[in-house]
């Protein structure tokens, strides 16, 4: 079965969970935008080669303004819509998981009332194929981009995607939402450790590792090192760019103190790594993340 066909059904399955309230890549409107654009000419010439008259219809300039304005623009629109509403999805679920004060007491008190975990469990699922989808929905329609036009315009694109941090998969909720399912593999209900299987995670290793299969038969791997002490990471913060500390780390870099936290940063301070600057002010705390660390010591 060819990827648009298995998408569509994907999102016609999940349409009373997610569809209503999020953003999906719009992979078939998007492929028709390749097919119809009227400034790549189909190669005139009929060749009695098979494989010259297969590739006839592919497009042999470098640049295209028709898709070039339409197609990017539109992807960089959906591509924003699906990373907000994966982001905002997965703070809320988490919020129901990890509370403190007041908050955890009346979650608490309201578990006598009503049981959330099967649907915390439900909403863990459809996030992660979600995020997996939609992806795998980019990649491969950028992939048609330059397969069409002959060009890295769309491997460009997707170089673009990850510098301005709404690249789905280095998402640092997507790694909170895989602490999350190993979080709940604690439980002896079937229904944790089939969401928990989703996600390995191996903080033995050298370095230590999570890793998540896609359905394309491709695994994502996230080191948990700190880049600055080397080890893995202790009470874990990810900076806008996407990269992971350790929050003592974080803040030495920052030259600010740890009781001050990342948010006390200025706007000059870059990244470790990548020399970003501005990357502390919305920093993620890894709740989740933190808890499977401290749990596996």
């Amino acid at each position: 079965m060819k990827f648009g066909e298995t998408f569509r059904e994907y999102q016609l399955k999940e349409q009373e969970g997610l569809k209503d309230k999020c953003s999906y890549v719009e992979y078939k409107r998007l492929k028709k935008v390749l097919k119809s654009c009227r400034s790549c000419k189909p190669l005139q010439d009929v060749c009695d080669d098979e494989r010259e008259a297969a590739n006839q219809h592919i497009c042999q300039c470098q640049s295209c303004p028709l898709c070039d304005e339409t197609f990017f623009s539109e992807l960089m629109k959906e591509a924003s819509d699906i990373i907000g509403c994966f982001s905002s999805r997965v703070r809320h679920l988490l919020h129901l998981h990890i509370s403190s004060g007041m908050q955890r007491y009346l979650l608490q008190l309201r578990k006598c009332f009503r049981n959330d975990q099967q649907a915390m469990v439900e909403e863990g699922k459809m996030l992660i194929d979600y995020a997996a989808m939609n992806a795998i929905a980019i990649r491969k329609i950028l992939k048609k981009y330059d397969k069409v036009h002959s060009s890295e315009n769309g491997k460009n694109f997707r170089s673009k995607l990850q510098s301005e941090h709404i690249e789905l998969l280095q998402s640092p909720w997507l790694i909170e939402l895989g602490a999350f399912c190993l979080n709940l593999n604690g439980s002896d209900d079937r229904e944790l450790h089939e969401i928990s299987g989703q996600f390995s995670c191996d903080l033995n290793a050298m370095p230590p590792v999570m890793k998540m299969p896609l359905p394309d038969s491709r695994n994502l791997d996230y080191d948990l090192t700190c880049a600055i002490c080397l080890d893995t990471v202790f009470n874990p913060y990810a900076l806008t760019c996407g990269h992971l500390f350790c929050k003592s780390c974080a803040c030495s870099a920052a030259s600010v103190l740890i009781f001050q936290g990342l948010k006390n940063a200025s706007q000059e301070a870059k990244c470790p790594i990548c020399r970003e600057a501005g990357v502390y002010t919305k920093a993620v705390h890894m709740l989740e993340l933190d808890l499977l660390v401290k749990r596996s010591s």
